[in-house]
């Protein structure tokens, strides 16, 4: 006598601890929905600006959920992002939108390939390069611009990459989904997603299954950098300016949300969907903290203590 399948549910309750994050999404929305309900929190303008908020992050926590599942790390994606403001709005106002898309892509592909270059090919532990590379580049943005905000008076870049609304839907959340999209079918659905996640896994045997793992981690860390580059480029574009303040701090946010979502720290395992969905939560987490009228410092205490709990129930005891 064969044995039914499992129901939905109680897969569901097997692996709880993977949906974690699923979970704790749907239960810190209705906590707020419940207890901020008449300061806002549901209004649909104040939903949308969580997406707004979020939508950098999610994109630079994409490409660093291929970081991670490599088994290297990036802290260089914050002041990459603010580098990039800077480089963009000096371009566009020497030669044009074009050139400052141009200028943005282009310095994350550098900052990348240095990244990639010093880590697979030097040697340097990828936390200490991008460790370094994270003051050299807030370092060049502050010198090239001599710390002021670069205003940038292109409508059309503006509208694009970051202010913009089509049919009432945001330009941010197109590009979140857009990389969301395109992130989780190379990841799950081709060839170097999984070259990607065996080489995390374990490199060792990965090489002696024929994979080149220091092509595939150069690779991923410049993706990381120019999805970085990019984020920058919607910051510019939200806020009309290039300002090496940008990004400060985000790389905390972009690793919290991919491990949030399910990727783990030592390579091996990574989820696109989580991570969207872990960067999500933070921006919940951030919005609602303000509604709730909290202090600055209150609001540090309370995310990082969420964050912890989350990330604690969502490891497997061995």
């Amino acid at each position: 006598m064969t044995t039914a399948n499992p129901t939905l549910i109680q897969s569901f309750k097997a692996n709880w601890r993977q949906n974690i994050i699923y979970i704790g999404f749907a239960v810190i929305f209705v906590l707020f929905a419940l207890t901020l309900n008449e300061k806002g929190f549901l209004n649909p303008n104040n939903l949308l600006n969580i997406v707004r908020q979020t939508a950098m992050i999610a994109v630079m926590a994409i490409a660093m959920t291929f970081v991670l599942s490599a088994g290297e790390i990036d802290l260089s994606v914050g002041a990459v992002a603010g580098l990039a403001t800077v480089t963009v709005a000096m371009a566009i106002a020497v030669a044009g939108p074009v050139a400052g898309v141009a200028a943005g892509i282009l310095t994350g592909i550098a900052v990348g390939m240095f990244n990639g270059w010093l880590t697979t090919r030097i040697g340097i532990p990828s936390f200490l390069t991008t460790l370094a590379m994270m003051g050299i580049a807030k370092g060049v943005a502050m010198w090239v611009s001599n710390t002021a905000a670069v205003p940038i008076l292109s409508p059309g870049y503006s509208w694009l990459f970051g202010g913009g609304s089509l049919a009432g839907i945001p330009v941010l959340l197109l590009w979140m989904v857009l990389f969301g999209a395109v992130g989780h079918v190379a990841l799950r659905r081709t060839g170097f997603g999984r070259r990607v996640l065996a080489t995390g896994g374990g490199e060792t045997a990965a090489r002696y299954s024929g994979i080149d793992t220091k092509a595939i981690k150069f690779r991923v860390l410049v993706m990381s950098s120019t999805a970085a580059a990019f984020a920058g480029m919607l910051y510019a574009g939200r806020l009309q300016s290039g300002r090496f303040q940008l990004g400060e701090g985000d790389e905390l946010s972009v690793i919290a949300a991919a491990v949030l979502g399910g990727t783990s720290l030592f390579g091996g395992k990574g989820t696109i969907i989580g991570t969207i969905v872990g960067a999500l939560m933070i921006g919940m987490i951030n919005n609602g903290l303000i509604l709730m009228g909290l202090e600055f410092s209150q609001q540090l205490i309370a995310r990082g203590g969420i964050i912890i709990l989350a990330v604690a129930l969502s490891q497997k005891r061995s």
